[in-house]
């Protein structure tokens, strides 16, 4: 059953887009556009909140196994928090979800890990993040290094590392589970990671934060946001990602990619747009 949730069977797994609602963000957190041209760039999308970031989750289903990418912001900063209601939807209860992947550790999908009490919501699941990334926020020169507002951050991912330091895995590239394989994505943070999930009939990428705001990155990839630790290899990932996805079609699934959680893209004659299915 699937409550209506964006579903993709691709075969002997099946992929399921699970919203943990949604975050609001500042046009003038981007670069390399004006306000002025984002605001027309949504209404001509037809968006109806501009400034709205959605926040998707995805839980991968394969021969009784549960296994969620991101956990979404559970709450935190005021941000999303619907992911267990959700799952609920779908009778997945915490206990059920055997595995957390993780795109990468912002607050904004690592933060549905811990309850308000500062427990670890899915106790039964093995943490699985790259090592670059873990390696960077575990060290106390980055930490000292970054603004307050980012210290934040690294304290709320310590946190859940040493929850769930039994079960934790660290990763570079490569299989994952069976029919699940890490890709580097690298820019958005040190260790960013998109997974590929090959199915006996199908295929998608889960590309992470490839963008946070689609219409607008997707028709002009250069527009990078300022939680990017480095924008410019932000940039030219999200473009290499986009050229390889239109090219070969590719069914992509993006954290920030609307509620309808997954999708093809195609080149334009400037840019990038979402294929109209």
């Amino acid at each position: 059953m699937n409550a209506n949730f964006p579903t993709r069977d691709l075969g002997d797994i099946e992929v399921t887009a699970v919203s943990d609602g949604y975050l609001q963000v500042d046009f003038g957190m981007l670069s390399n556009v004006d306000e002025e041209e984002c605001e027309e760039i949504q209404r001509g999308a037809q968006v109806n909140e501009l400034n709205a970031v959605h926040i998707n989750t995805f839980l991968v289903r394969r021969k009784g196994k549960n296994i969620l990418i991101d956990s979404g912001a559970g709450g935190v900063k005021g941000w999303g928090g619907r992911l267990i209601s959700n799952l609920a939807r779908l009778d997945i209860q915490p206990e059920d979800i055997d595995a957390v992947l993780l795109t990468h550790a912002h607050p904004d999908h690592i933060g549905g890990l811990l309850s308000a009490e500062g427990e670890a919501v899915f106790a039964n699941a093995e943490l699985i993040i790259n090592s670059e990334e873990f390696n960077y926020l575990e060290d106390d020169e980055n930490f000292a290094a970054v603004s307050d507002r980012v210290k934040g951050n690294f304290l709320l991912a310590r946190s859940i590392f040493k929850k769930y330091q039994k079960s934790l895995r660290l990763i570079d590239k490569g299989e994952v589970f069976p029919g699940i394989f890490a890709i580097p994505l690298k820019g958005h943070t040190p260790g960013h990671t998109g997974y590929r999930i090959e199915g006996s009939r199908d295929s998608l990428l889960i590309w992470g934060d490839i963008v946070h705001f689609p219409h607008i990155q997707l028709l002009k990839p250069e527009v990078a946001i300022a939680f990017d630790y480095d924008p410019q290899m932000a940039a030219e990932t999200r473009s290499r990602v986009l050229d390889m996805v239109s090219s070969d079609r590719i069914l992509v699934g993006g954290m920030h990619f609307g509620e309808q959680g997954f999708g093809y893209i195609e080149k334009l004659q400037s840019g990038y747009g979402i294929v109209k299915i």
